[in-house]
């Protein structure tokens, strides 16, 4: 028993020297940018000029300005309507395909084929396809009797844009993801829920959501800390405007540093961006823990 446990306290060290290269190049790929960074944050630095510390000036900086707030709010919207749309449709779609249907392999590629379009080509297509003037949309919305979407112009109708382009670039990832989990449920568990006498919507709401909730949440929490890094869509489409009116937090970012050359601030709100995206993860997974888990212990 003792060799047993000395045997397997050597095992990490035997297997460090294979994996010392994965860790150094997360070391420098991840870690010392990262410390970096947050040095930055504390420094008062710009082209041509020496860094100079300057403590949380920067963090007091951006929490005091009005363009940081208005970037942040649109960011909330933009990613609770975002992600849930596309959990919703994602389940939908999941149990749908599931349940059987003809041409589904041929429909799962349909679905799936967005994921393969670069976010640069995408804008583009959906930019012409929704031109104030020409777009096809356009056409279709006013022939049915529904106002255009003047999204140059009207910072609701750019930040609805910018949604929906991001739900159908994404729904994708979500849905491979519950729709993989839907197919391991075991059809025996159906089968005892109709012998029962259960309806469609019972078994739903009894067997297929409670074994899809840990599926559920990790979509979720995947596509709340991409989401919350929106930076191509909104850039592409209207580079925050009109008056910095579409503005999310990647695109501040961006303009803090490449615009106004402000590294500290821009340092400081990534620091900002990494701690509430953490947050968010650690809010995500403890209710993964107690939905794997909970019942187990």
């Amino acid at each position: 028993m003792a060799a047993f446990s000395i045997s397997a306290m050597q095992e990490p060290r035997r297997a460090l020297p294979y994996l010392a290269p994965a860790l150094a190049l997360l070391a420098f790929v991840i870690l010392i940018p990262a410390v970096y960074v947050l040095w930055l944050s504390f420094q008062q630095s710009t082209f041509g000029r020496a860094a100079t510390f300057v403590g949380f000036a920067n963090y007091a900086k951006i929490l005091a300005d009005p363009y940081f707030w208005r970037a942040l709010g649109n960011t909330v919207i933009v990613v609770l309507v975002v992600v849930h749309v596309e959990v919703v449709l994602g389940l939908a779609m999941a149990v749908l395909f599931a349940a059987g249907l003809p041409f589904r392999k041929l429909l799962i590629a349909a679905v799936l084929a967005p994921y393969a379009v670069s976010e640069v080509g995408a804008v583009v297509m959906w930019r012409t396809l929704f031109d104030p003037d020409t777009g096809f949309m356009t056409r279709v919305l006013t022939g049915i009797g529904l106002p255009p979407l003047e999204w140059s112009v009207v910072p609701s109708h750019g930040l609805a844009l910018v949604a929906l382009l991001s739900i159908w670039l994404h729904l994708p990832f979500t849905f491979i993801i519950l729709y993989a989990a839907r197919l391991a449920i075991p059809k025996d568990l159906y089968e005892a829920a109709e012998i029962d006498g259960a309806s469609a919507w019972q078994s739903f709401r009894r067997v297929t959501l409670p074994l899809l909730m840990p599926a559920i949440l990790v979509a979720m929490l995947f596509r709340y800390i991409f989401a919350y890094r929106l930076f191509s869509e909104v850039w592409l489409l209207t580079q925050g405007g009109p008056a910095r009116s579409t503005e999310v937090v990647a695109v501040y970012l961006y303009l803090e540093a490449f615009r106004y050359n402000d590294f500290g601030a821009a340092s400081a709100t990534g620091w900002l961006m990494v701690v509430t995206s953490l947050l968010l993860a650690a809010f995500y997974l403890r209710r993964l823990y107690r939905e794997m888990f909970a019942r187990a212990d």
